[in-house]
């Protein structure tokens, strides 16, 4: 069945497809609120047709996004085999992505011991001097040397 002629009947078969009540999809249409109205027009016929096959649309896409697209992937993998190497690999880790069989990359957002990366490598009075440099204002204290109190 295509796009029901009249708009308002369309937005309302629409509306009924995504879950709202009759009186919610009635007043969503266009039309003044009346639930009696409403009631009766969710009652039509061609209505009705209209949201099984919105509804019939919905679960078809669903059901592709799982099975089909591991199929395609399944397709794409075994045709680059030979040719390509690298894009049946990428082939197979989509498709384990998909099924949530694939371990995320662990990203370090913190140096050793919870610290900035780029203090790594820093003495203790290294990042001590940086650190007063940063708190206390003072641009000499970053350049003072180790030994020398501040």
């Amino acid at each position: 069945m295509p796009v029901l002629p009249n708009p308002r009947h369309e937005a309302f078969a629409q509306a009924l497809a995504k879950g709202k009540t009759a009186d919610e999809a009635y007043a969503l249409a266009g039309y003044k609120p009346n639930r009696h109205n409403a009631s009766r027009l969710k009652t039509n016929e061609h209505i009705g047709k209209r949201v099984d096959q919105v509804l019939g649309r919905v679960a078809e896409r669903a059901e592709w996004s799982a099975a089909d697209r591991l199929r395609s992937l399944k397709v794409i993998h075994d045709a680059q085999l030979k040719k390509d190497p690298r894009t049946a690999i990428a082939a197979i880790s989509e498709a384990n992505k998909m099924q949530g069989s694939h371990a995320p990359a662990k990203l370090q957002h913190a140096g050793a011991h919870g610290g900035p990366i780029e203090y790594a490598n820093l003495t203790e009075e290294q990042i001590d001097a940086r650190l007063a440099a940063l708190l206390g204002g003072n641009e000499d204290a970053e350049q003072a040397p180790a030994d020398e109190e501040a």
